[in-house]
């Protein structure tokens, strides 16, 4: 089963990963890739850029309103995140429990994702993504 593994961190916890020394946290959180890749199970692990470079699209009204970062009203940012192939939640759960870059402030959520198989498969637009996941490798 695939898990995303969310990295959150409050507005005040993500401000000070500036005071980290990056060469560290490159080789601690190195580490722990390389700890998912010998295990088998990482699919995916992105950090995203600071919030001040991204964007919002509020559809709460027509046309959405498209507002620039960083963005009013925040508790906690959601900044990166890993995919991960395992048997179960409580084997995520390990997982996270031993990520790296953590204390007060940072958070993981953890949520399944459902396969393709989840959805009703006589379902014309379901076929065609299976159609492409097939020739793109991905099924």
């Amino acid at each position: 089963m695939k898990y995303m593994l969310i990295m959150r961190a409050t507005d005040e916890a993500f401000e000070n990963m500036g005071e980290f020394d990056f060469d560290k946290m490159l080789e601690t959180v190195g580490a722990y890739n390389d700890e998912l890749i010998r295990a088998g199970v990482l699919l995916a692990a992105e950090g995203l850029s600071d919030v001040s470079e991204g964007v919002v699209v509020d559809y709460s009204q027509e046309p959405p309103v498209v507002t620039d970062g960083p963005y009013g009203e925040t508790k906690e940012l959601f900044n990166g995140f890993y995919l991960l192939n395992v048997a179960s939640i409580q084997e995520a759960v390990e997982w996270a429990k031993r990520m790296p870059m953590t204390g007060p402030g940072f958070k993981t959520e953890i949520r399944r994702v459902p396969t393709i198989d989840e959805f009703p498969q006589d379902n014309e637009w379901i076929q065609k993504e299976r159609a492409w996941r097939e020739a793109n490798g991905q099924l």
